[in-house]
């Protein structure tokens, strides 16, 4: 009996995506990993295994990402699509470059629009699509600047796929806090709550065999910001109006 998961990993050559990747794998799961860089691809399937595929694509060019659906549809049907392609550039709004702006948009919100466009497509019957959010996305915060809008957008839009495509595929948001990656390495704040990318990955494979939505975490940070996103806004801006550096 072939019970072997193909998962396609969005942004897996860093952080997140390669811990989940390497958790996958270890799992037997048959990986298509995905990001802009041919190389990075091919060096992580020399190292998990030929069984894998490298597939590369940029979320923010449509034509490249109808190109990368044509090819798995040769490949076969796919269980699981998880998308955590994503750009970041810390700092306050006004100081952002209007051009790296564009480009956060892009990659991080019309991005997942794209993956989402060709997802029932690529996936089995059922198949599974889950799109990654964030914490940053629950409520605007000092130095989030576009990027959490962007991410704000992507909930906004799992949760519209959700209901959209109820019956058809399996939508899932993941929103994890602070994990310890290249990104979150240019921040200049503290940064509570902390994860390794492992614990991450650990966190992303058990949510998205249980059947929530959202799989957030860790849950100190997020069931904290969580309650502030849900107070109104007399109560809600002048607590985030004291991160302010």
């Amino acid at each position: 009996m072939h019970n072997r998961e193909t998962i396609w990993i969005i942004g897996a050559t860093e952080g997140i995506g390669a811990a989940l990747a390497a958790a996958w794998a270890d799992r037997g799961a048959r990986l298509v990993l995905s990001a802009r860089s041919a190389d990075k691809l091919d060096a992580m399937v020399a190292d998990l295994g030929h069984e894998h595929v490298a597939l590369p694509v940029d979320v923010s060019d449509p034509a490249s990402v109808t190109a990368a659906a044509k090819t798995l549809g040769e490949i076969g049907p796919v269980d699981r699509i998880v998308h955590l392609a994503a750009l970041y550039d810390p700092g306050k709004v006004m100081d952002l470059d209007p051009d790296t702006a564009t480009k956060i948009i892009t990659v991080n919100l019309a991005g997942s629009f794209h993956i989402a466009q060709i997802a029932p497509s690529v996936l089995r019957s059922g198949g599974q699509l889950a799109l990654c959010g964030s914490v940053a996305g629950y409520i605007g915060l000092p130095q989030g600047q576009i990027y959490s809008a962007t991410k704000a957008g992507v909930i906004s839009l799992a949760e519209s796929l959700r209901a959209e495509l109820n019956g058809v595929i399996d939508v899932r948001l993941i929103s994890p806090g602070f994990v310890d990656t290249r990104l979150t390495q240019r921040n200049d704040f503290t940064m509570p709550a902390m994860v390794t990318p492992e614990t991450a990955a650990n966190a992303i494979i058990k949510g998205l065999t249980s059947g929530a939505f959202e799989v957030h975490f860790p849950r100190r940070l997020t069931y904290a910001l969580k309650v502030l996103s849900v107070l109104p806004y007399w109560a809600a801006l002048p607590l985030t109006r004291r991160l302010t550096r």
